[in-house]
């Protein structure tokens, strides 16, 4: 599959296999915040929902546990290798996400969590998404605002992605790119899931005290200073 892709992708799909999935052999972590998303947007036993740049499958992983039926993409083959041993009953494929591998009108559901903003051409990804699900989809993304205060402050320089790409974008753009890529948005949330002692507690001891107020702000802060945002999608009529 490597071979097929473009020389721009090669390099992606190198930084994600020898870099950030370096060391993909260590334990999954169930992610906590992951049951109330699936509940939040309403999954269904039965439903098909294929994640977009699934990585090594904790999403996916949560959501079965309501009965869906998973499907997923990523450009790391070492993802997608530990994907098919956690969840061997789903659908996965090494592969970019402007040309998903999936028939037109396919999934009930489909996610992208964290990953837009690290795509070579986000607007035909999103197109592409936009295809394989029929009329009454639901889709999730989660995305980082380029307003987040400590980002505009100068305090993050963005995460361990920026050496292969990064491109974050205000809460207002991100929305005009949905809906140029055909959907509706239903409704956005912060992203609060770093309330939680498995992201204040993940960290040197001297570091605590600044996580543990960076997440607190979150509870106070405006959308527009927050760092990730949740959109809700629905798929727009032609």
């Amino acid at each position: 599959m490597k071979n097929n892709f473009s020389k721009e992708h090669q390099k992606v799909q190198s930084f994600y296999d020898s870099t950030y999935y370096q060391e993909s052999n260590q334990k999954l972590k169930y992610v906590r915040h992951f049951r109330s998303l699936a509940q939040k947007i309403g999954l269904k036993p039965n439903q098909k929902i294929l994640d977009v740049a699934c990585g090594r499958g904790e999403w996916l992983l949560v959501a079965t546990e309501l009965g869906v039926k998973p499907s997923g993409i990523d450009i790391s083959e070492k993802a997608i290798e530990i994907c098919k041993q956690i969840l061997p009953e789903g659908d996965f494929h090494v592969s970019i996400a402007e040309k998903l591998p999936f028939e037109k009108d396919e999934f009930d559901v489909v996610s992208c969590l964290g990953a837009i903003e690290h795509f070579l051409n986000p607007l035909t990804a999103l197109q592409e998404m936009r295809r394989v699900a029929h009329e009454q989809a639901t889709f999730l993304f989660l995305v980082p605002n380029a307003g987040f205060l400590t980002y505009r402050s100068g305090l993050f320089q963005g995460t361990a992605q920026t050496d292969v790409h990064e491109e974050p974008l205000l809460i207002h753009e991100w929305e005009a790119l949905f809906q140029k890529a055909g959907f509706k948005v239903e409704a956005k949330w912060r992203d609060l899931h770093i309330l939680s002692p498995d992201w204040i507690l993940a960290s040197r001891w001297w570091m605590i005290p600044f996580r543990l107020t960076q997440a607190l702000s979150l509870l106070v802060w405006p959308m527009s200073w927050q760092y990730q945002i949740y959109f809700h999608c629905s798929r727009r009529p032609e």
